[in-house]
């Protein structure tokens, strides 16, 4: 994780470089199908702040279910939304992740209202949690639904699955994509560190993160993801900059 001991770095091999303007939202295979691509800037272009902490829903974790069963009597299943947010740091990507006291970490999300719109729902969400207080636009790129859990009980477990026995799961949790724009603030609770781990920290490690943290390096793995480097400043355009970017995964 960004920030702790960097012992157990793998040893970065130099990737393939290419023009950053054909990183594009979807690359040709050489099969006919197709590729998604999302772009991975450095951890060190995004800026964090922070603001008044966020108060918690549930004072516990029995609190939380016993809340989800009174919802469920009046609206139904809970959905919930989560946000996968990528950078780089030494050409590896890493997820950021809201951390809560010292060993619980979640992907940035909530819950939605009733009848909310995901994609909209999510933007809210995001905002919320790390959205600036300046009044600045925030520019949430939602891109793909890359995954559903499902909670078949008022208890912790989830699953990436409805369990054969389960006809009426009591809360959807649907995990999308955001691309993060070249440069951002974000504005932190003073209650969460935003922390970034990277994919072979969260690799098979359900004991420290849960199991859906832990199985997002299986299911970016589909991606073709651009490691974006700054070239520099073109003067005699507009202050254009321009980024190279490196194929960094592929399912090639």
């Amino acid at each position: 994780m960004t920030g702790m001991s960097r012992t157990g770095w793998p040893t970065a091999g130099k990737p393939q470089t290419v023009n950053s303007t054909n990183v594009v939202r979807k690359c040709s295979g050489t099969n006919g199908t197709t590729d998604r691509a999302i772009n991975l800037y450095p951890l060190t272009n995004y800026t964090f702040g922070t603001k008044e902490p966020q108060a918690e829903r549930d004072h516990s974790v029995q609190a939380r279910f016993q809340r989800m069963r009174e919802e469920y009597e009046k609206i139904g299943m809970r959905r919930s939304v989560e946000g996968v947010l990528l950078v780089h740091e030494h050409s590896l990507p890493h997820v950021l992740l809201l951390q809560i006291g010292t060993t619980f970490f979640k992907l940035p999300g909530g819950e939605l209202n009733p009848g909310e719109d995901e994609i909209e729902g999510l933007k809210r969400l995001l905002t919320e949690t790390l959205g600036r207080q300046d009044g600045a636009k925030d520019l949430w790129t939602i891109e793909d639904a890359i995954g559903n859990w499902w909670r078949p009980n008022f208890d912790p477990p989830r699953y990436p699955y409805i369990p054969a026995h389960v006809t009426k799961p009591k809360e959807q949790t649907k995990l999308f994509l955001v691309q993060l724009p070249e440069r951002a603030l974000f504005a932190v609770p003073k209650n969460y560190k935003l922390v970034a781990a990277p994919l072979f920290e969260l690799y098979d490690n359900a004991a420290g993160y849960g199991p859906l943290i832990a199985s997002l390096p299986q299911t970016l793995s589909r991606l073709v993801i651009g490691v974006m480097r700054f070239l520099g400043v073109e003067s005699d355009s507009n202050n254009e900059r321009y980024w190279e970017g490196g194929i960094r995964v592929s399912t090639k």
